[in-house]
């Protein structure tokens, strides 16, 4: 069965069954399957140019899943687009996509000339209409057809199009099912946004499971009152989330087995884990599994995972990433991609089923990133890392977050990892300070202090300094340091470097 065939059986199965639960609006796999066929008639009939991507606008709604599939359906690829983007960035999507159409499940803030749209009147028409008989083998996305893409941001401030197609996706859920221990009909959080990939982490595996999608949408989780006051009652089985998420959730003491029995499994992706919140998460959920993985939007949201039990707490001040999965290779390279051994660092290369086939209209930087290395297609993540003796694969940084102080080579997320370390400090990161010159003239760290009884900031840095010194060499620790009730977050959930850096050079 491909993966809508996974997905429909559930409401001949369990037609009754909740599938989405969006703050007690709660929605059956039998809606599901009906609005979305609907909606695949309803595109087929507009006769669009075959395969054409096609855009998605709105937030965590269900119409925006039902859009989905109904995409996918009816033969073509989705771009999902967030609400909260900027007006530039939803022009530019369309500028690069070329979408046949675009499903406006909330109102478009733009206008882009000769574009199909359907959108509120039209959509509610469509799903309000009788069901009408549709055969989706005839048309649907299957095999190496494009599933969805997902723009990322690009170095050059134009965001690129990761193509995933049914294949990719197909083997990112193989993995899911098989080395998570996750079994059919669970709960699992959703909460980054749609336009983020680790929600796939979330929609596939609960949809071809016959499980729930539970949203818990920025306005709940903008909030920090509202947001622990909902979280116990949401009845979780499958927590999915970056590590920057669980960081707040951490901050509620009640956050903690007593109060969350169901939660079976915590998947974190997107960013690094760090060995202290990953110890603070085993003390309070002692029988829950705790997965740290890994994987770049271009290789289909995670190849590599690692259960984090006593054992590796005990041997890894920094965590590793884990071991790939089953059909996919990762290789360590040096600058002139030749294999380096076991310890030693090199860039990542990723080969795989779930390796994309590039970026959408964009040849240029699919050349750069998409290599075939003998004769397999491969992704170079651009990422530090290595495989130490026990097969545990290592994140050293990315190779782009190097930057040369005082002549010295230095990590920024090697920096981050030894700050998260300190005992007085809650969580931190650090952005690079450059002169007129663009030369890089100071380390500054952001850091979000744990309760303590110094008189001053000064007196505070000096303790933080001292115990660096422990951890680190003396050319990478921090110069000047900015203490914060919290570090700003990208609408993805991931600290956001960028926004620091633009305020230490501002």
């Amino acid at each position: 069965m491909n993966i809508i065939q996974q997905i429909d059986k559930w409401s001949e199965i369990i037609p009754g069954a909740t599938v989405y639960d969006y703050l007690g609006d709660r929605r059956t796999y039998s809606e599901l399957r009906k609005m979305s066929d609907s909606l695949a008639q309803k595109l087929i009939d507009l006769e669009l140019p075959k395969k054409a991507p096609i855009l998605v606008f709105g937030g965590q709604t269900f119409e925006m899943l039902v859009s989905f599939l109904a995409i996918v359906k009816a033969g073509h690829s989705y771009v999902p687009l967030d609400c909260e983007s900027p007006n530039e960035r939803i022009i530019q999507i369309a500028e690069i996509a070329k979408p046949a159409a675009c499903i406006a499940v909330e109102k478009l803030p733009v206008k882009i000339d000769g574009l199909t749209i359907l959108d509120g009147e039209e959509l509610a028409e469509v799903f309000a209409g009788e069901e009408r008989e549709f055969d989706a083998t005839e048309y649907q996305v299957s095999g190496d057809d494009i599933f969805y893409t997902i723009f990322t941001s690009g170095t050059t401030g134009v965001p690129k199009g990761v193509q995933i197609s049914a294949n990719n996706l197909q083997s990112f859920l193989n993995w899911m099912k098989s080395d998570f221990g996750i079994t059919a009909g669970k709960t699992f959080l959703a909460q980054p946004a749609y336009s983020f990939d680790l929600s796939v982490m979330s929609i596939y595996p609960a949809l071809t499971q016959g499980g729930k999608l539970t949203v818990l949408p920025k306005k709940v989780t903008a909030n920090f009152k509202d947001l622990f006051e909902l979280l116990p009652k949401l009845k979780l089985n499958i927590w999915v989330s970056t590590p920057s998420f669980m960081d707040i959730c951490l901050l509620d003491k009640h956050f903690n087995e007593d109060n969350y029995p169901t939660i079976t499994h915590f998947l974190f992706c997107g960013e690094e884990l760090t060995h202290e919140a990953a110890k603070k998460l085993n003390e309070r959920f002692p029988n829950a599994s705790i997965y740290n993985t890994y994987g770049p939007t271009e290789a289909t949201v995670a190849v590599s995972q690692v259960l984090i039990d006593e054992n590796i707490l005990a041997d890894y001040p920094r965590l590793p990433i884990g071991v790939a999965k089953e059909d996919t290779e990762l290789l360590i390279v040096d600058e002139d991609l030749h294999e380096v051994p076991n310890g030693t660092s090199g860039e990542l290369l990723i080969i795989g089923p779930s390796v994309s086939i590039g970026y959408l209209n964009n040849p240029e930087k699919t050349r750069q990133a998409f290599i075939n290395y003998k004769g397999r297609h491969a992704y170079r993540t651009g990422d530090l890392a290595e495989v130490d003796n026990q097969g545990q694969l290592l994140y050293h940084g990315r190779i782009d977050f190097q930057v040369k102080l005082h002549g010295f080579r230095i990590e920024l997320e090697e920096v981050d990892q030894h700050l998260n370390q300190v005992s007085l400090v809650k969580q931190a990161t650090c952005a690079t300070k450059y002169d007129a010159n663009h030369k890089a003239t100071q380390i500054v760290a952001y850091v979000v202090p744990e309760p303590n009884d110094y008189k001053s900031e000064f007196a505070l840095t000096k303790v933080i300094k001292k115990e660096l010194m422990t951890l680190m060499m003396p050319y990478m620790i921090p110069q000047k340091y900015v203490y914060v009730e919290s570090l700003p977050l990208t609408n993805n959930g991931k600290v956001d470097r960028k926004k620091i850096l633009n305020e230490v050079n501002s």
